[in-house]
């Protein structure tokens, strides 16, 4: 691991808290409400695809989300649906948006340990309100110098977040859990990397690649870091 890292970043969702499985959890009952027109496999398909549609539009989150479920309600059923579905599909958003937060294992230990002898960020996507209800949350908010909440996690992106910054490449690490988005674009920009897997992964941040970098590390818990710095 490069010794001249003095800024570290944290991914938010499923890196510092668990996030997915809630919209796993919405978007099975959600499935379960088209069942009638759709087989729910099937309802899941048409709701990613609406999601793939409007990301650019959206951005990243609950409320994007919600409304992908409203569109998917509409297409799904023809335009015939009744407001109880679209009412439901609200409701399931709603209770995304008050799920409590639970901290992964060793999150606060490493964080109690990097404190003091590093620049903490956090640098994460999603709803710019719902993020910041979570950081609060969390109790974690003293940890950190800066929170950077993206609409999106490429190159550029991070580029303008080390600007920001005023941190050079070299000296900065990134923690997340997504290839896709923590790991790849921060290597690509000549920074440093640890991915942290989490069991279960949204399909739009899959990457299957098997990544050999000097700046790279594959680590099984947060506290792993560590033992790298």
């Amino acid at each position: 691991m490069n010794n001249h890292i003095t800024t570290i970043a944290f991914d938010a969702d499923d890196t510092l808290w668990i996030n997915e499985p809630y919209f796993q959890e919405a978007e099975a009952e959600f499935c379960r409400l088209l069942e009638d027109y759709l087989p729910q496999h099937s309802v899941s398909q048409e709701l990613f695809k609406t999601e793939m549609q409007n990301l650019h539009l959206y951005g990243y989150g609950v409320k994007g989300f919600m409304l992908c479920m409203i569109e998917t309600i509409s297409r799904v059923t023809n335009n015939m649906a009744s407001l109880q579905l679209v009412n439901k599909a609200i409701e399931l958003g709603h209770e995304l948006l008050q799920k409590p937060i639970k901290l992964l294992d060793g999150v606060t230990e490493t964080l109690d340990s990097l404190k003091g002898k590093y620049r903490l960020v956090v640098a994460t996507k999603g709803d710019l309100l719902d993020q910041e209800r979570k950081l609060k949350n969390s109790g974690l908010q003293d940890y950190f110098h800066h929170i950077e909440i993206m609409s999106d996690k490429k190159e550029y992106d991070y580029q303008k977040l080390l600007k920001h910054l005023d941190c050079q490449p070299e000296n900065f690490l990134m923690l997340g859990n997504s290839i896709k988005s923590d790991i790849m674009p921060v290597l690509e920009i000549g920074g440093s990397a640890a991915h942290i897997p989490y069991y279960v992964t949204w399909s739009h941040e899959q990457q299957d690649v098997s990544l050999e970098h000097e700046h790279f590390m594959e680590l099984k818990r947060i506290d792993e870091i560590l033992k790298h710095l």
